[in-house]
């Protein structure tokens, strides 16, 4: 009896044993906690209250957050206090940044397809017209220098006039003078007789404050946006001389990371924004700049007389020549880029 009694024991044993090892063995409950956003830096050089900032940067971010279900949060860096102007686009590439916002011209060189945007000669009607060129221009081309990341947009400028502490009414007024210029707008002022001093915008006001250049070659929306009315008198308009480019840009390991809606989901409020938001906003600060400088700081404005102009054309056209010569030079077709550019250009100028 003692034994069986043993034997009895043994077996509940196991039965207890086998049933807390079937209960252990049941699926874990599901976590459904939420999970963290994925966080991206976000760096440019505009001041904090610059309207690249406070009208494209920060609602862009904020699309974005709200299309991507919280998915997505994007901290913006102005002001670079993340990373120098001149160096957005690698600093992203190498992940300092994961997105970022600065001009191509900023590293002359590093993007040479990128220039025929910029060429002097060809005019803008308004920073619209240039940013549904250069955008549409760059997805026709696809050039192998901004492969290294994901693109998101590019938008321009338009059209840029000189702003000078002295009047320049011709080009014997432009000979031997400091103007601050970047990329291809410093060769167009070289060309032109003038002295070329390359430094990022952020550093004009106060170049120009203490004299170190005489003026600046650059969209008017800089009189007010960046101040540079208060240290300038005399806007002289030049259309054919100035398009600067620039770039919103994502280190292309954080864009692969992310999962197929969500990329989606960004690439939809990117279309909108280039749309509705940044192709015209220069347009916008442009005319308000203008309006600011003349009736609030009393800037003179000087209109060239056409045969002026067109000598100023003429001599910065052999410019155009050099860029096709030197993309043959890399192996691709300099005058199909070109024509791709004055093509679009003109769509849109129409439009």
């Amino acid at each position: 009896m003692k034994r069986n009694k043993g034997i009895v024991l043994t077996l509940a044993l196991v039965l207890a044993l086998l049933a807390a090892a079937g209960c252990s063995s049941s699926p874990p409950a599901k976590d459904n906690s939420p999970k963290q956003p994925v966080e991206l830096k976000l760096a440019h050089f505009f001041p904090a209250t610059h309207p690249a900032e406070t009208q494209l940067v920060q609602p862009w971010a904020k699309a974005i957050g709200e299309a991507t279900q919280g998915r997505v949060k994007i901290t913006s860096y102005p002001g670079q206090t993340l990373l120098q102007a001149d160096a957005v686009y690698d600093g992203v590439v190498n992940g300092i940044a994961d997105i970022g916002l600065s001009c191509f011209s900023y590293t002359r060189g590093r993007f040479p397809v990128l220039e025929a945007f910029e060429l002097p000669g060809i005019t803008y009607n308004s920073s619209k017209a240039a940013s549904q060129t250069a955008w549409e221009g760059v997805r026709q081309l696809n050039p192998k220098e901004i492969q290294d990341t994901k693109l998101l947009m590019v938008f321009c400028t338009g059209p840029g006039d000189l702003f000078t502490k002295v009047p320049v009414n011709n080009l014997n007024d432009l000979k031997g003078l400091d103007i601050r210029a970047t990329g291809l707008s410093a060769k167009t002022l070289k060309t032109l007789g003038a002295n070329p001093v390359a430094m990022p915008q952020s550093d004009a006001y106060e170049a120009l404050s203490k004299g170190v250049v005489k003026g600046n070659l650059s969209p008017v929306e800089v009189l007010k946006g960046w101040k540079h009315a208060e240290v300038t008198s005399y806007l002289t308009r030049t259309p054919f001389l100035y398009n600067t480019l620039f770039f919103v840009t994502m280190n292309l390991n954080k864009w692969s990371s992310l999962p197929p809606e969500t990329q989606k989901a960004i690439e939809e409020v990117n279309d909108r924004f280039f749309k509705e938001v940044a192709a015209g906003l220069w347009d916008r600060q442009n005319e308000e700049a203008l309006k600011w400088a003349v009736e609030e700081k009393g800037m003179k404005v000087i209109n060239l007389p056409k045969e002026e102009a067109d000598q100023w054309i003429k001599l910065v056209k052999p410019i155009q020549d050099e860029f096709v010569n030197s993309m043959n030079a890399k192996g691709l077709n300099g005058q199909e880029i070109l024509d791709t550019v004055k093509k679009l250009s003109e769509k849109y100028n129409r439009q």
